[in-house]
């Protein structure tokens, strides 16, 4: 199972990272830092479904996706054409992503950045913070509850936003329950890795709390499927692999973004 070979993978990173950070000395460098970028806030704007623009240079079911991969280049990309937040996937073995992307496409964007990753212990937020990142994805599947409640805590006290991700109804509950007010329905099954967007609809009918921002995730290809979101509400789209994919990533994210189309060749 991918999951769980991830998950593996992470507790032996996290480890490692214990062994290497002084703690104390990352809580006085954040600090020092300016605050954060409302990540909420930039990907809530009414009537209309935001664009979490993705840098994504593979994935564990397809391999590499973008050969010509250049992180920097695809920040400058969604940023000037209509992104309103940015994910970077930080994960090494499985993404083939890392942590000085995040530090790195800080230096190309004022946009919120996302780090993308599996977040599973209080220091991989201290270390998110220092990295840039504005808002950090929490993964209901991996965590119990009493973990979900501490990492939230923490993140708030650190600056950070976070991205409570959900596939069930049972996780759905949970993570209200906790309190989280930005919720992502994760449109595919992180066990069998298939993707279909009824997900959002079936769990987006179940949110009716107030001040919660509800982003879809995954499987999202094209303006129909954009359209479909925001008929039943949804604040924002997670986009990665159709964008890095895309003949024409500008145009791709302007599509996405609603702010048009590409010409037909």
């Amino acid at each position: 199972m991918i999951l769980q070979r991830i998950i593996e993978s992470k507790k032996q990173e996290v480890e490692k990272l214990k062994r290497t950070s002084d703690l104390r000395d990352m809580a006085r460098q954040i600090t020092k830092l300016p605050p954060a970028r409302d990540f909420k806030k930039a990907i809530g704007l009414p009537g209309s479904v935001s664009l979490i623009a993705e840098i994504k240079k593979a994935s564990p079911s397809k391999g590499i996706l973008c050969p010509d991969f250049d992180h920097r280049r695809l920040a400058r990309i969604y940023s000037e054409n209509g992104a309103a937040a940015i994910s970077v996937l930080t994960d090494a073995p499985f993404f083939r992503g890392h942590l000085a992307y995040l530090e790195e496409v800080r230096q190309e964007t004022e946009l919120p950045l996302l780090r993308k990753d599996f977040i599973m212990d209080p220091l991989q937020l201290y270390q998110s913070r220092l990295a840039g990142a504005d808002a950090v994805l929490l993964i209901a599947a991996v965590l119990s509850d009493e973990e979900l409640t501490q990492l939230l805590a923490l993140a708030e006290d650190l600056g950070l936003q976070a991205l409570v991700e959900v596939h069930t109804q049972e996780e759905l509950m949970r993570v209200l329950q906790a309190g989280a007010e930005i919720i992502g329905i994760n449109n595919r099954n992180l066990h069998t890795f298939d993707t279909d967007l009824v997900t959002t609809g079936t769990l987006m009918g179940l949110i009716n709390g107030p001040g919660i921002t509800v982003v879809s995730e995954s499987g999202i290809h094209n303006r129909e499927h954009i359209q479909f979101l925001n008929s039943l509400g949804v604040h924002a789209a997670l986009v990665g692999e159709a964008l890095v994919t895309a003949r024409d990533i500008g145009c791709k994210v302007r599509e996405l973004a609603g702010g048009g189309g590409c010409i037909a060749s």
